[in-house]
């Protein structure tokens, strides 16, 4: 199957102030159809053709790096993109919210080792909730790796590379965490990947 860059749900200015207009046209338009581009390019002819972009992500890792790097970042980005909202953040649906809880203590210590994991990922990367042996953890990881290749399933994650957010917050990326975090997070549509999970 040939990779294609789906719209935004909502529009490019949908998720100001805390994400603007011009990151999200840079950001979507720009690197997440250069990834798109780029993957299209690098799968023909390998063995990898005509496989869904989960097996292509899997397969691909440790053995062919530029196919890789860019199907893994397709694959982070589509759910980058539902994994924010406009007026986002708020309540957490009862079931996921009660993993967390059994996971971490409470919402609010999900939320600082969550932004701490997007904080301390050194350089380009980002931070996560997965899903692992049936519990709801925080993870980190580089480049366009996810939990996919690390025995877990990713249910929320916050892209740390520069270009997701160096214009609205410039090097402050532990105020881009917590505006993220707090402001922009789709709660539903992480509920709906835990129960996906968990199943």
């Amino acid at each position: 199957m040939s990779f294609t860059l789906d719209d935004l749900p909502y529009a490019h200015d949908a998720l100001q102030p805390y994400m603007s207009k011009e990151t999200l046209e840079y950001h979507h338009d720009k690197h997440h159809l250069a990834y798109v581009n780029n993957g299209n390019n690098l799968i023909k002819g390998t063995e990898f053709e005509g496989k869904s972009l989960e097996d292509v992500v899997k397969g691909s890792f440790g053995k062919n790096a530029g196919l890789f790097n860019n199907a893994g970042q397709h694959y982070n980005h589509i759910h980058f993109w539902k994994w924010m909202k406009p007026n986002g953040g708020g309540k957490i649906p009862g079931g996921l919210e009660k993993a967390i809880v059994d996971g971490f203590g409470s919402v609010d210590e999900m939320k600082a080792k969550f932004i701490e994991s997007c904080v301390t990922q050194f350089g380009a990367g980002w931070g996560w909730l997965a899903v692992q042996n049936g519990k709801v953890v925080t993870m980190k990881t580089p480049n366009g790796e996810s939990p996919l290749v690390h025995g877990a399933k990713p249910i929320l994650g916050c892209d740390v590379w520069e270009h997701s957010y160096y214009i609205d917050y410039r090097n402050r990326r532990p105020d881009y965490a917590k505006a993220f975090i707090e402001h922009l997070v789709n709660w539903d549509y992480v509920d709906e990947m835990f129960q996906a999970a968990t199943k």
